[in-house]
């Protein structure tokens, strides 16, 4: 599947009435129809397996508001969230849909939890006791295990998951049984065929005595790595949000976001100087200087101070001088001057090779999940429909 085109504004577009400045010198386009897209892309590639999709962090910044039904409108079911209070904001969004809170119980909430219907990734056993102890007082509650194969951050130790009796877990639905791959964007990494390896091997070991649970281990870029990582659930995240889950290979997912700042001012420069904060940037011949109204107050990372690109269609301009907090400051000298009148948008995530979302985390060592989750609330967020 080749990756959408540049999304364009559309008339009927909507902005976000509780997020960011409707009319501003900047916007955030959020294309909802290639988020379906891509999560039905993900499930395909996923075979038998069921998809769902990971919606903590606001949807990685875009608004869970909009992004979970346009999810669910595709045929996502099952979501995952970090913790109680995003699965409760989610639950008054999809009131029929599975939920999971991979940071597991909230001490003193089991009621709270299991009355939103919420089903809680349970990692310590401490927490396996109390949720079972509340389960055998109200009945059995819906609950999930991670179990820690190498990334040795949440999750049960093997032989502790192993340990579980019967009686430990008597008040409890387990309805699924996950890990995590520490490596799973390093598709050569040794890391990821031994934590397969030890998933599977423990999974029939585990509470032999109760019926098979559904298994989990691979995220976004897990899912590329082959069926035998799919097991029963695949979980993306980042991938559904336009980020290449495929390293090395191009990128099978739809451009999802682009974020434009409006041309305040264009300078016409015809003798040596500077340009912005620290002088960094030095002109030494006729040049145009076009004044873009963004910065990294609305997420564009300072980092690309020099570096970045932006796009007018298909015309690139780089980034010349600082990006400081509301306003970075582009070289148009070769671009139409028809094409760069003040009031014109220019794209500066998405929207051109040198400012796709990967592109942009790669120039300033990051991924893509922190582009995305650091996006401003300043720009009037568009939200493009889905399409059938």
């Amino acid at each position: 599947m080749a990756p959408a085109p540049h999304p364009p504004a559309m008339p009927d577009a909507q902005p976000l009435a509780s997020g960011g400045i409707a009319g501003g010198d900047c916007r955030l386009i959020v294309d909802l129809g290639r988020v379906a897209a891509n999560w039905q892309r993900l499930q395909k590639e996923a075979g038998a397996a069921t998809c769902a999709a990971v919606v903590k962090a606001d949807a990685y910044g875009l608004g869970m508001a909009n992004i979970a039904p346009a999810l669910a409108g595709a045929g996502c079911t099952t979501f995952f969230v970090a913790h109680l209070a995003e699965g409760l904001a989610l639950r008054r969004i999809l009131p029929a849909a599975e939920i999971y809170l991979l940071h597991g119980l909230t001490p003193g909430a089991e009621a709270r939890t299991a009355e939103a219907r919420l089903i809680p990734i349970l990692h310590r056993r401490d927490d396996v006791l109390a949720m079972a102890q509340f389960g055998r007082r109200v009945g059995p509650v819906p609950v999930g295990l991670q179990i820690d194969t190498g990334m040795t951050r949440l999750g049960l130790e093997p032989a502790a998951a192993l340990g579980l009796t019967a009686a430990d877990v008597a008040g409890l639905e387990i309805k699924l049984v996950m890990s995590h791959l520490a490596c799973g964007d390093e598709p050569e990494h040794a890391k990821n065929p031994e934590q397969r390896q030890a998933f599977a091997a423990l999974l029939p070991q585990l509470l032999p005595t109760l019926p098979r649970k559904a298994a989990s281990l691979a995220a976004s870029h897990g899912i590329f790595l082959g069926p035998e990582y799919h097991f029963d659930m695949v979980r993306p995240g980042v991938a559904l949000y336009g980020a290449n889950p495929h390293p090395g290979h191009p990128n099978p997912m739809a451009e999802v976001v682009c974020l434009q700042g409006k041309i305040l001012q264009i300078r016409h420069v015809d003798r040596p100087r500077t340009v912005g904060y620290g002088a960094t940037h030095h002109l030494h011949g006729p040049t145009r200087i076009a004044t873009v109204s963004i910065g990294y107050a609305d997420g564009y990372p300072r980092a690309l101070s020099n570096r970045g690109f932006a796009y007018l269609g298909t015309m690139k301009a780089p980034v010349v001088g600082r990006v400081s907090m509301d306003l970075l400051t582009v070289d148009v000298t070769a671009l139409p001057a028809a094409a760069t009148l003040p009031g014109t948008f220019v794209d500066v995530i998405g929207g051109g090779a040198d400012a796709a979302l990967d592109r942009v985390a790669a120039m300033v060592d990051t991924v893509p999940h922190n582009i995305l989750t650091g996006l401003g609330r300043r720009p009037e967020r568009i939200y493009l429909g889905c399409t059938e």
